[in-house]
């Protein structure tokens, strides 16, 4: 049975993590098809949410079947891991996780690593790998660029969950609503993301991803020719006219070969 189900509508795909009686672990065979299902995202989707089945978001890593491995498994697992979270990041729509109930371990990871994050406020985040005796290393990449230094070493170092409210104060998610209103909230966030041209937000997206942790002259130069390109597509055109004309924009869509 697969462990995720994937559904398309008004240019929107959800991805619900769907095996709620193992609090939708990370196997490795779910790792993959994760990845599978991001980087299959059809060229007309134009946000994805990943959200998950049953109480909890995500335990995390499957910890029975990392039990008496050897080396090479774990080096397939995790390597796995590192390609389902940076798949996340290549893509060009824009993805939203849809939290609600605990997020641990490579699940705080998983949220850490998707571009927006919507929390009810009965989630919660905990990196706790430190409690048995498996340091969260890979969960530690993505969250220590959301929260800063300390308080991602304050996480690691103690395995102490973390509330809702204080993941939106410290950068680990965007915001924090009633559990009867995050499924309306995340819906009007990916509303409101579809206004824009496809184009234009895939283009921005991968751009900010490259120059973002590059010295800032780098940065800068990295991403002179991206906006160079967007400004010459035919949606910044379009957008740029109905400005001065002061109409509404009609865009022509995703431009896939001009992405970079």
């Amino acid at each position: 049975m697969a462990a995720i189900e994937v559904t398309q509508e008004d240019r929107v795909q959800s991805i619900r993590l769907a095996a709620p009686a193992r609090r939708n672990a990370l196997s490795l065979s779910t790792l993959r098809e994760l990845t599978d299902a991001f980087v299959t995202t059809p060229s007309d989707i134009g946000v994805v949410i990943i959200e998950a089945e049953g109480p909890v978001f995500s335990s995390g890593h499957d910890i029975a079947e990392m039990i008496d491995r050897t080396a090479g498994f774990y080096d397939e697992l995790f390597g796995a891991c590192t390609d389902m979270m940076m798949s996340i990041q290549r893509i060009p729509q824009p993805v939203i996780a849809k939290v609600s109930g605990p997020a641990t371990a490579a699940g705080c990871q998983l949220v850490a690593s998707c571009d927006l994050a919507v929390a009810a406020e009965d989630a919660w985040f905990a990196t706790p790998g430190v409690r048995i005796g498996l340091f969260c290393s890979t969960p530690m990449v993505p969250v220590s660029r959301a929260v800063g230094r300390k308080r991602a070493m304050e996480m690691l170092l103690t395995g102490e969950p973390i509330s809702a409210e204080t993941a939106a104060a410290w950068g680990l998610i965007n915001r924090v609503v009633p559990g009867p209103e995050l499924d309306k909230e995340v819906q009007l966030l990916a509303e409101k993301i579809l206004e824009f041209s496809a184009d234009t937000v895939g283009r921005g997206k991968l751009a900010f991803y490259s120059q973002v942790d590059r010295e800032i002259v780098d940065a800068y130069r990295s991403v002179e020719p991206v906006m160079a390109a967007n400004a010459a597509s035919a949606d910044a055109q379009e957008g740029m006219d109905a400005f001065l004309s002061k109409r509404s924009p009609e865009w022509t869509g995703r431009q896939e070969d001009d992405l970079s």
